[in-house]
């Protein structure tokens, strides 16, 4: 049976106003956010993990946009500026912007053949009579070059990052002492401190966006413990609750043993012997379960040792509802018959964490209470209640004998029975227990 039941949301009234452009806008700012500090994995696309699928494909548009711009712009500038031959110029564009498509998975290979095209480029413009442009770098290289510090912060160590950088730096140094003093050729202080800058920030994001994850995973795995440590505990609690009932049905077993032979008369001798041993038997069970209870028990809880109560204390548990503030009705039928004590003791249980729910997350809302047989051998236990006025916390948890609703799915289950619980449409909520009267 279904834990929950599904509530439809709210028809929004027509007046309410819709989304804005501009809150559309930050929205997809926020989610690119997330994506640029969430890490691709290794052979992943940038933003791989994006959730959106137009996020996901912008690292392929933005790298086939400069290529598309980048590649007739740097041939056109390298014939007719650096005035460096049609074919040569050619091939150092397309060596210097067509790998940035394969930036997009593979940035660390696209960063070799970039960097040996864009040193080559170097040397060739370097017998250029126009000293007073751009070198090493054209404009053109620095563009490119930082989308490609940009791929490379996203995806590779920070080892990779900084040898990346030094290289950069080292290539620049080369350069200068080939040529020093060049007018134009400030372009490379500008790129070493851009490319650095831009491996800053992005292994920053990259970083954050590890951290992030690993506290996400962390938090998934401590919330798994907890929920495991709770069902652990609350299977313990009844397991020492129904110590008890156990122990009496074993004790009346040894009675009736000990005392045949006086109540039956002329019993046969191996008769007898059958029922001491019968009795013995049910002494040593009585024995290993209280050295079992010995383990189940921890400190403190001495006061568990009180006979557990049943359907015969509802109206107590009731009445202290009404005393905590909560309007509470019960209705118990009077033909239950014998009812098993595992029964007995599981449906007081789940009435009194239900309550018990009421009083902590829907103070003084009307509840009912409703126990009784459906003449078919089965036990219905309802608790409903209303709404409340006042704003309370998530209903989990509980905070009476046991862990609320966990509690409670482990009683039926573990009598045999079935658990319908979830919200009702007007604000209330409602749990429905059936419990078998009949032993399995």
């Amino acid at each position: 049976m279904k834990e929950k039941e599904e509530v439809q949301p709210p028809t929004p009234r027509s007046g309410a106003p819709e989304r804005t452009s501009g809150a559309r806008a930050q929205e997809l700012l926020r989610s690119f956010g997330t994506a640029l500090a969430t890490p691709a994995g290794p052979g992943e696309p940038l933003l791989a993990r994006a959730s959106s699928r137009w996020l996901r494909w912008l690292p392929y548009g933005v790298a086939l946009a400069l290529v598309a711009a980048l590649l007739p712009v740097t041939v056109t500038v390298l014939v007719h500026e650096y005035h460096v031959n049609g074919a040569v110029a050619g091939a150092l564009a397309t060596a210097q912007t067509v790998p940035l498509l394969l930036a997009v998975t593979r940035p660390l290979q696209a960063w070799w053949v970039i960097m040996v095209a864009d040193v080559l480029g170097g040397f060739v413009l370097l017998g250029s009579e126009y000293h007073e442009l751009p070198w090493p770098w054209t404009p053109m290289v620095v563009v490119g070059y930082l989308f490609l510090m940009l791929a490379l912060g996203l995806r590779e160590s920070r080892r990779a990052l900084v040898g990346v950088w030094l290289v950069t730096g080292a290539a620049g140094a080369v350069f200068e002492l080939v040529s020093p003093g060049r007018p134009g050729d400030g372009v490379i202080v500008l790129l070493f401190v851009l490319s650095g800058i831009v491996l800053l920030v992005t292994a920053t994001l990259r970083g954050r966006g590890e951290a992030e994850r690993r506290l996400v995973e962390q938090e998934t795995i401590s919330e798994a413990e907890r929920a495991r440590r709770t069902l652990l505990e609350e299977r313990a609690r009844i397991a020492r609750e129904l110590h008890d009932v156990v122990a009496h049905h074993m004790s009346v077993i040894t009675v009736q043993a000990d005392s045949a032979p006086y109540r039956i008369p002329d019993l046969p001798d191996a008769a007898r012997e059958e029922f001491a041993s019968i009795a013995s038997g049910a002494r040593e069970s009585l024995a290993e379960m209280r050295r079992l209870l010995a383990v189940l028990r921890s400190e403190g809880t001495e006061g568990e040792r009180a006979p557990q109560p049943g359907l015969d204390r509802l109206q107590q548990l009731v009445e202290a509802t009404v005393r905590a503030g909560v309007p509470a009705e019960l209705s118990l039928a009077a033909d239950l018959g014998e009812v098993p004590q595992a029964v007995d003791l599981s449906a007081y249980r789940i009435v009194q964490e239900a309550l018990s729910n009421v009083v902590r997350h829907a103070p003084g809302a009307e509840t009912r209470v409703s126990v009784r047989g459906d003449g078919e051998g089965w036990l219905n236990v309802l608790v409903v209640n209303g709404p409340t006025a006042e704003r309370t916390s998530p209903l989990e948890g509980g905070s009476g004998t046991g862990h609320g609703l966990v509690g409670m799915r482990e009683r039926v289950r573990l009598t045999g029975g079935s658990l319908d619980t979830g919200p009702l449409p007007d604000g209330g909520f409602r749990v429905a227990a059936r419990l078998p009267l009949t032993n399995p």
